[in-house]
């Protein structure tokens, strides 16, 4: 007879890896972690999630790793220490380094974005998984179904457009994400309008450059028609700084500046940062992109996630004129299937109606 866990002892690990990484009793779970020295992650974190798979009767074994892959050499030993597992779970950005590869003999993968035990064990770990996967799908459905999608912000973004898809439906990123932070990335082409872009670039986290952010003192449009950037507006020194950064990244790394991939909103209403997020770019950056508040946009590189990230703050995002996001609230009760979905997890609907607004932002 099985001895009852109490789910009190980890709280969002047992989420985590029951919920998410769907682990079972006998299984072989790899947990990886990158050196708390880095600055991103906490160790507890890690640690809590191990337990709580021992917990559940699985075996665990640990593994850190270091922050980044700086190689294909790296790449190609980190993939090979990753086999043989039933199930893998990423304390460390070489998770989401990795994210894109479609690579059949990785084990099923979940990258984790709680970055220390405290937010592991908030609303934010917390929060019914399950529930979260229902809204996620059903605003994927929402966004595949919609004719017209228009983007707007207080700062004067107006982006608007019929996304065209591939004949088939998207496919996700070959890991998991815990928790569920966004929905499928809409495509850029068929959109066109103008993005205000403010405070700051940053990278995707897809590779590491210097310098990996560009501080943005005032508002810069960024013209865009389908999958180019046309043009960029605004101060002519602020202007010229973005095209340098856009024009210095791409030469490192060989890539397409001009090209905008695509772009999605947070769906997260527990996803929070605290702190400033300009004395902790690089944590923000790993995290924050799940509230509600943020849309971001994949830009420079004709691949997703690609390099440079634009970041939205406070987004109305209007599906066939219907507000789903509304001055960076989500709303998932004008979903069709919303108002039931939120009926059946009434934690979730709580959250919802009461989001975290801390996103490191000052507004």
């Amino acid at each position: 007879m099985n001895t009852p866990i109490n789910t009190g002892d980890f709280n969002g690990g047992i989420s985590l890896i029951r919920d998410c990484v769907g682990g079972k009793p006998g299984e072989r779970l790899l947990i990886v972690s990158e050196p708390e020295s880095s600055g991103v992650y906490d160790a507890q974190a890690a640690k809590q999630v191990a337990a709580a798979g021992r917990a559940l009767g699985m075996t665990v074994y640990e593994f850190e790793s270091s922050s980044f892959i700086n190689s294909d050499e790296e790449k190609a030993i980190l993939l090979d220490s990753l086999r043989g597992f039933d199930h893998i779970v990423f304390f460390s950005r070489v998770g989401d380094q990795i994210r894109f590869l479609s690579n059949e003999n990785i084990p099923p993968s979940t990258m984790c974005y709680t970055l220390n035990q405290e937010s592991l064990n908030s609303n934010f770990g917390t929060a019914c998984h399950h529930g979260m996967a229902e809204i996620k799908n059903a605003i994927d459905i929402a966004c595949w179904n919609s004719k017209k999608i228009r983007v707007t912000c207080p700062l004067g973004t107006d982006y608007v457009g019929s996304p065209q898809w591939n004949r088939e439906k998207p496919t996700e990123v070959s890991l998991k994400r815990f928790p569920l932070l966004v929905p499928q990335p809409i495509p850029a082409l068929g959109f066109k309008g103008r993005i205000a872009l403010s405070r700051f670039l940053i990278g995707t986290g897809s590779r590491f450059y210097d310098p990996y952010y560009l501080p943005l003192p005032g508002v810069v449009f960024a013209h865009v028609d389908d999958n180019r950037i046309v043009r960029f507006e605004g101060d002519q020194e602020h202007v010229a700084s973005v095209e340098n950064h856009y024009r210095q990244v791409a030469g490192q790394l060989d890539i397409d500046p001009w090209f905008v991939d695509s772009w999605h909103a947070g769906i997260h209403p527990g996803c929070n940062f605290e702190s400033d997020a300009n004395h902790d770019l690089m944590r923000w950056s790993g995290t924050a992109f799940g509230n509600p508040r943020i849309l971001h946009f994949h830009t420079c590189g004709n691949y997703a996630p690609g390099e440079i990230c634009w970041n939205i703050l406070d987004p109305t995002v209007e599906l066939d004129g219907v507000s789903l996001w509304e001055n960076g609230t989500l709303h998932p009760e004008r979903l069709a299937s919303g108002a039931e979905i939120l009926h059946r997890h009434t934690n979730l609907a709580a959250l919802f109606a009461n989001p975290v607004r801390e996103i490191g932002l000052a507004c």
